[in-house]
């Protein structure tokens, strides 16, 4: 640990990925990097068999509370390299100062089934050259809640809510019993305790539509 720099964790998921020999749609897997600080952070992607895999931007910047997803192909596919468990090193780093605050390991096998792999005893991890061009990073990033990150994945917006306030609302704007207004028919006429409930229900939905992430 460097003198004077603080170590935050390093959030990543999935973690381990597996490759399956016969499962072609295995042979791409998707890591997702999350920054859930109020800064923004810089990332490098090491591998101790970097001949093996191609990762799509292994070097980039996280804005704060975004996420971005990184491709990882494997591109030696082959019973010899079955049952080998290889590692790729996440590294944070200030996004000023470029200094590490953080490191994350994630194991990698190829499995020609089921069966897991040893870990190899005899580590070096080697920089990945890049694939892309480093700016095209920022295009894959999302927002996303910190909360959502044991499920792997960005909520998506909670529709039955954004249905429930809609109802509300129109809900208010429907006249109230006693008003002299023929546009509507009676029935439409809502009570004025009603309208009372609705506005309560609104304000809660609301509440939930615009909680902070």
């Amino acid at each position: 640990m460097q003198s004077g720099v603080v170590q935050v964790p390093v959030f990543v998921y999935p973690s381990p990925i597996t490759f399956y020999l016969e499962d072609q749609s295995t042979h791409k897997q998707v890591l997702t990097l999350y920054n859930p600080y109020d800064f923004p952070i810089r990332f490098r992607v090491l591998c101790t068999a970097p001949n093996k895999y191609t990762v799509v931007d292994p070097e980039g910047s996280i804005r704060p509370k975004f996420c971005i997803d990184i491709v990882v192909r494997h591109s030696a596919i082959s019973p010899a390299n079955c049952n080998v468990t290889d590692k790729f090193r996440i590294y944070l780093q200030n996004h000023t100062t470029k200094q590490s605050i953080g490191k994350q390991d994630v194991a990698a096998t190829l499995l020609p089934g089921k069966q897991s792999g040893p870990v190899l005893d005899h580590e070096v991890f080697q920089r990945l050259p890049p694939r892309l061009d480093l700016s095209a990073a920022g295009s894959l990033q999302q927002p996303f809640d910190a909360r959502d990150y044991r499920q792997g994945r960005v909520q998506t917006p909670n529709y039955v809510v954004v249905v429930a306030a809609i109802v509300c609302i129109l809900a208010l704007l429907l006249p109230t019993q006693g008003d002299e207004d023929t546009r509507f028919p009676t029935y439409l006429h809502l009570t004025s305790h009603l309208k009372l409930v609705f506005a309560y229900v609104l304000g809660l939905v609301t509440m939930v539509i615009l909680r902070p992430s």
